[in-house]
């Protein structure tokens, strides 16, 4: 199955995150698909950037968000909506 989940990045103690379309059977931070977004919990305030259209596309498509994932895009469309 086809999951949208996040791919740790960055240094120890430092992590950074890309949102991923990957294979679920796929190691965490090994090959995916696509990218599709950046998350960065470290920032004040927290930047996520998700492109929700290739989000939604996939969504469409059968790929499963995890939890996470879904409530970033989720805060991200609150935010998207308004500006």
């Amino acid at each position: 199955m086809v999951k949208i989940r996040l791919s740790r990045h960055g240094a120890k103690k430092a992590p950074f995150y890309r949102i991923v379309v990957a294979d679920e059977r796929k190691a965490r931070d090994g090959r995916c698909i696509e990218e599709i977004g950046r998350y960065n919990p470290r920032t004040e305030p927290v930047m996520v950037e998700i492109d929700l259209d290739r989000y939604d596309a996939w969504i469409a498509q059968g790929a499963q968000a995890t939890e996470t994932v879904q409530r970033l895009a989720k805060n991200a469309r609150a935010s998207q909506a308004a500006e």
